[in-house]
């Protein structure tokens, strides 16, 4: 069964390729959904599939791509709704 995530991602995480980095980590794990930069310089992820899959993002997040400075995630599980097709980099 799956599940749902919704990930902020605190720290300096932008223009650290950090929402690319999160789409090439969430395609190899199989999930769906998506990553985006928030205006007070977070960054957001949205993701779905299997709970391990998801606890895996949910770790790599913890450091990130070379470059980034995590300070701290925000993790809310929540129901899975299928409504995504693969994973995206929203702009």
């Amino acid at each position: 069964m799956n599940q749902r995530v919704h990930v902020i991602v605190h720290g300096r995480v932008q223009g650290v390729y950090f929402r690319a980095s999160t789409r090439d980590r969430a395609r190899h794990l199989g999930l769906a959904g998506w990553v985006h930069n928030c205006p007070d310089g977070s960054v957001e992820v949205l993701a779905e599939g299997q709970k391990t899959h998801l606890e895996q993002l949910i770790t790599w997040c913890h450091g990130g791509p070379p470059g980034a400075v995590v300070t701290g995630l925000n993790v809310e599980w929540q129901e899975a709704t299928g409504e995504f097709v693969g994973f995206v980099v929203k702009y």
